[in-house]
């Protein structure tokens, strides 16, 4: 009988505990907003969005190809949504049936090949050539436009994502300055020559012009400070990949490490959009 009270104070005491570092665990998280570590992204713009690198250049190609249409925010904001809600903006290599990439685009319903759905662009722009022939789709909720698009068997759950996306839309969009930044760690992906290669034939890929490179950086000329934004936050979301260490911008400098905008005496001003990769 003695033992078997002695069990029960134990279990019960074990549950305390951990009853009591989960409660612990979730105040320290969602009350004290202690910082994560690793590689993260933030938005800002009217909201604040959070974000990992894959996801945030996923995005930032999403409206690079819907700026280079010139197709209203509307259309980029609607793509977001759709990407969030179908793959969480990955490029995924499967899912339901046959499914595949960003929006889940499935081969065997006309989308394209399996080969062309799995690239970003190519899905993408899919994607915006059907929504801009539904009637009416800019007057319509973001889920519905969506919905119209997709032929989802949960056609609500786009709505859900419909705020969020029009923060990154905004930012993006260089509607707002300064808004997007990276923490990233750790050794770049890319280095040198290779590094500004790479970097140049992305964003030729998704805004049809390369800016003027050298040995290990990269210059743009924008033809206004909302396309000089745009662009800097676009050099900011693909600096992961292509090992950008620092974007200037308008007086401003964002660098990895810290994953701030700072204001630099010798950085350019709005004339010039300048990246750096590691040499």
């Amino acid at each position: 009988m003695r033992t078997r009270t002695l069990l029960t104070v134990l279990a019960v005491g074990v549950v305390l505990v951990c009853t009591g570092g989960y409660f612990v665990a979730r105040f320290l998280g969602e009350n004290l907003k202690l910082p994560v570590s690793g590689k993260s992204c933030t938005v800002t713009a009217g909201g604040t969005v959070t974000l990992d690198a894959d996801q945030l250049s996923n995005a930032a190609t999403i409206a690079a190809v819907g700026i280079r249409r010139k197709l209203p925010e509307r259309a980029v904001v609607v793509a977001l949504a759709t990407a969030w809600q179908e793959s969480k903006i990955r490029n995924l290599s499967g899912g339901d049936r046959d499914s595949i990439g960003l929006f889940q685009q499935r081969p065997s319903m006309g989308w394209g090949t399996p080969e062309q759905i799995a690239d970003q662009r190519y899905a993408t722009g899919k994607f915006y050539d059907k929504l801009v022939k539904i009637p009416g789709w800019q007057d319509m909720r973001v889920t519905d436009a969506a919905q119209a698009v997709q032929i989802s068997a949960h056609p609500e759950l786009y709505e859900q994502w419909a705020e969020k996306s029009e923060i990154l839309t905004r930012a993006l969009g260089g509607s707002a300055g300064q808004a997007v930044a990276c923490t990233l760690p750790g050794d770049p992906k890319q280095q040198g020559s290779a590094a500004v290669a790479a970097l140049a034939a992305a964003l030729k890929l998704d805004w049809g012009q390369a800016g003027a490179t050298r040995a290990t950086a990269m210059d743009l000329k924008p033809r206004d400070a909302q396309a000089g934004w745009q662009y800097a936050h676009w050099l900011v979301a693909h600096a992961e990949e292509h090992g950008v260490r620092a974007v200037r911008y308008a007086g401003m400098e964002w660098t990895p490490g810290d994953g701030t905008w700072q204001k630099k005496k010798d950085a350019t001003g709005t004339e010039t959009v300048t990246a750096e990769v590691s040499p």
